[in-house]
């Protein structure tokens, strides 16, 4: 049998982009398990949620953002430090960057190896990397929450660190008023997680506990489709819950008998296959998922850091 092509590297077909407006001033970008981006509405300002990958890719969101809206960006909020999240910010020329603090931590530590790391495993997603100018740093930064007052009769928009999940510094971005969450990738709607960097257990326990707590009512995951209704955020809760928990569940099965690796990454890919395997990305994330699991099992608390070489390695040893 044919060795898998590495990651997302043989993904290079365009997707469909959707720009929903999801309430008055309120928009999301979905596109088919890409990576989604949102703008809220100030009374005179703009507040972008993600930047993309580059410069570029950034920019064709905002000239779909411009049909809609003139205001200028004035905060730009990344959920996390992941380089396709980060570094297109340039391109929004906004007045502050916003992210939570431990992710200002993570960019120094391991910013520059994640931007060498995802342009492998996702290419088409940086469309002319060279227009990426360095590592994008935060202006602000938090570690419980911040408010951020729109304007005139428009409300607040809430930023919350709700515990440690997909990284150990996401944060979500609350409009109570028309209850509606961007919630990061703590929560996939019908498209695979990505756990290299989490932390599994507080993730599928009182982190998205907390997500769960606001009583969204319109909720955009990190990938996939809006959710909309409360059924539906809930039911996208509980899928990421439930990715979560197989995962414990095959891998810690393997590691407590002592077996290997590779015997743990089998059983997982055929335990989440059946329900998970045709989401986005599935095959991609889950070494690497299984990879970070296990070394958490091993007692490695702090993530290990994501190189090339890294990644290569793993990937030969668990899909290839």
């Amino acid at each position: 049998m044919a060795a898998k092509p590495f990651a997302s590297s043989a993904d290079l077909g365009a997707k469909t982009e959707t720009l929903d407006v999801l309430a008055d001033g309120v928009y999301a970008l979905t596109a088919e398990g890409d990576p989604n981006v949102g703008a809220i509405e100030g009374e005179d300002f703009l507040i972008a949620f993600e930047a993309r990958a580059t410069p570029v890719a950034a920019r064709d969101w905002l000239r779909r953002l411009r049909e809609h809206t003139d205001k200028p960006v004035r905060y730009l909020v990344l959920s996390h430090y992941h380089a396709v999240r980060v570094l297109g910010a340039s391109a929004f020329d906004a007045d502050a960057v916003i992210t939570h603090e431990t992710t200002r931590e993570l960019i120094e530590e391991r910013g520059r190896e994640d931007w060498d790391s995802e342009l492998g495993r996702m290419p088409r997603l940086f469309r002319e990397p060279d227009s990426i100018p360095g590592l994008t740093r935060p202006d602000l930064t938090f570690t419980d929450g911040m408010r951020l007052d729109l304007g005139g009769d428009r409300g607040e928009l809430i930023l919350r660190y709700c515990g440690r999940g997909h990284t150990a510094g996401d944060l979500v971005a609350w409009l109570p008023r028309q209850k509606i969450l961007f919630a990061g990738d703590l929560v996939e709607a019908e498209a695979a997680l990505y756990t290299g960097d989490a932390f599994h257990t507080e993730w599928s326990t009182g982190t998205l506990d907390r997500v769960k707590e606001f009583g969204a009512e319109t909720l955009v995951g990190g990938r996939g489709a809006v959710s909309r209704g409360r059924a539906a955020v809930d039911a996208a809760i509980e899928q990421t819950r439930s990715f979560l928990l197989g995962m414990r569940e095959q891998v810690g099965a393997v590691h407590a008998r002592g077996g290997t690796l590779k015997e743990a990454f089998d059983a997982t890919h055929a335990a989440l296959a059946p329900t998970f395997g045709a989401w986005p990305i599935f095959e991609h994330c889950l070494p690497f998922n299984v990879q970070r699991l296990w070394d958490e099992l091993d007692g490695i608390e702090w993530p290990r850091i994501w190189t090339a070489g890294r990644d290569r390695e793993v990937w030969a040893a668990l899909q290839g």
